[in-house]
This record gives C-alpha cells, sequence and structure tokens, in this order.
C-alpha cells in the first residue's frame, strides 16, 4: 500500500513539473491567457490531490 501510494505520488508531481515547465512555453502575445491556464491547471491538481487523498482514507478506513 505504501509503495502504491509513493508511485501515485510521484505521477502527480511529475505531471504538476511537465504542466507548469510546457506552459512556460510559447509566444509572448499569449502570456496572460497562459498565465491563467497554469492558475486553472494548478488549482484543478490541487483539487484532484485533496479528493484523492481523501478516497484514500475512506478506502483504508473502511476496506482495508
Amino acid at each position: 500500500m505504501t509503495l502504491g501510494l509513493f508511485l501515485v505520488g510521484i505521477v502527480v508531481v511529475a505531471a504538476l513539473v511537465a504542466t507548469l515547465l510546457l506552459a512556460g512555453r510559447g509566444e509572448k502575445e499569449y502570456s496572460e491567457s497562459t498565465r491563467r491556464n497554469t492558475v486553472n491547471l494548478s488549482l484543478i491538481y490541487i483539487v484532484v490531490i485533496v479528493l484523492s487523498f481523501v478516497a484514500v482514507g475512506i478506502y483504508i478506513r473502511w476496506f482495508a
């Protein structure tokens, strides 16, 4: 179980880093929309991470 959580954490962090690196590239005139999209994606990642931890906690509490 610990190994699985560790691997999920690595994938989430890698996806976040890749998104932030790719969002930094692009044309100058699109920088404002890129910044807004980066903020939106970051918020989505935060919500998904929190919900994932809640789901794992529920699973451990009632099914493990």
